[in-house]
């Protein structure tokens, strides 16, 4: 027996009675963060049951023990508050608590989705937008390879895993476009050879022949993303598709991790900012819709690419009518926009 969430204590247990390699030092010994604990968990199965422990304990202590206690004993429901100025890229956020992480990703994650529910007589309708940053990101660069996977309507992940391997389409399998999409979404944030070897634990030399291939494949989008750093450099800030600017004084920073941090900035903000302005555009239409037709429907919460709505079982045909057209028509971009939409009588189901 041993305290789990003791460094020390872990320490022990792992490197002097389980044998294992220290990966890092600390200053009080040898790290046991996630990432030494996911190495180790290849060599051994207690660094995997310590952060199987970890990741419930974080759930527990963070949802499970902490929103119930946040429910408004008047509406019996959870509020909370959406701020429209406190993130750079213009997304909202959402505080007291905090309903853009509820997590998706684990099963048991999707448990915790299940709490929230509709009322009766009434399901939740959610819209996601389908990947698009990286329909922006086409807009933006003009790449005729991208805009026309958009265009096709192609698996765009499977598209780029078949171009930079060089393989059919068809020949793709579910490795190689897991390593696609790792790619396609690190190259919005800058991703370096580093970081993609890293993300899929490949080496770095493989991980800048990847980036490379997939530069020389995509060269519009390559010419694109150098010349918004470029530009940026030059008048000091970045624009969204729509004008909204991000000012990035720190590219001119004497201090090489300043002036790193904000080139990633600059070549995230356009994407990832046209996408936030995209969908509050889009809210304001659907809210003005269901206005006009005099429903009883409400929009919710959002939550980056998606919007969430309680609908009385009557109207869900017309409020997915209306989501589609207004998320879809919100803006002609040289690249379709999608919608995914999924409805339920609780937020897991409905996603």
């Amino acid at each position: 027996e041993f305290n789990i969430n003791s460094p020390i204590q872990l320490q022990e247990v792992l490197f002097d009675k389980r044998g294992l390699k220290p990966l890092k030092r600390t200053k009080t010994g040898y790290s046991t963060d996630i990432e030494v604990l996911e190495e180790l968990a290849a060599q051994d199965p207690l660094p995997a049951e310590i952060l199987r422990f970890r990741q419930l304990a974080k759930l527990k202590s963070t949802y499970v023990d902490a929103l119930p206690k946040l429910i408004n004993p008047r509406t019996g429901r959870l509020h909370t508050s959406f701020n429209q100025t406190v993130t750079a890229t213009g997304r909202l956020s959402s505080s007291d608590p905090n309903l853009q992480n509820i997590p998706i990703r684990s099963d048991i994650g999707k448990e915790i989705r299940e709490a929230f529910v509709a009322e009766p007589g009434h399901l939740l309708l959610s819209a996601d937008y389908s990947q698009i940053e990286l329909r922006v990101l086409a807009h933006l660069s003009e790449d005729p390879l991208l805009v026309q996977s958009f265009k096709q309507g192609e698996d765009v992940h499977s598209r780029t895993a078949s171009e930079v391997f060089e393989v059919p389409i068809e020949k793709v399998n579910p490795q190689m476009r897991r390593m696609a999409k790792v790619v396609n979404f690190g190259i919005i944030y800058g991703l370096s050879p580093y970081g993609l070897s890293k993300d899929l634990k490949i080496g770095q030399k493989e991980a800048k022949k990847f980036i490379d291939n997939y530069f020389h494949r995509y060269g519009k989008v390559k010419e694109y993303l150098d010349k918004v750093v470029q530009d940026a450099r030059e008048i000091g800030f970045v624009s969204t598709i729509f004008g909204r600017t991000r000012h990035l004084p720190e590219l001119r920073s004497p201090n090489k991790n300043q002036a790193q941090l904000a080139e990633r900035m600059a070549l995230n903000t356009p994407m990832q900012g046209s996408a936030a302005d995209l969908i509050k555009l889009a809210m304001i239409r659907i809210d003005r819709r269901i206005q006009v037709q005099k429903l009883k429907t409400k929009m919710i919460i959002q939550i980056h690419d998606e919007l969430v709505f309680e609908v009385p079982e009557q109207e869900i045909e017309d409020l997915i009518k209306i989501t589609k057209e207004e998320m879809e028509g919100v803006c002609q971009l040289k690249v379709p926009l999608k919608v995914d939409l999924g409805q339920g009588r609780h937020w897991s189901e409905a996603h």
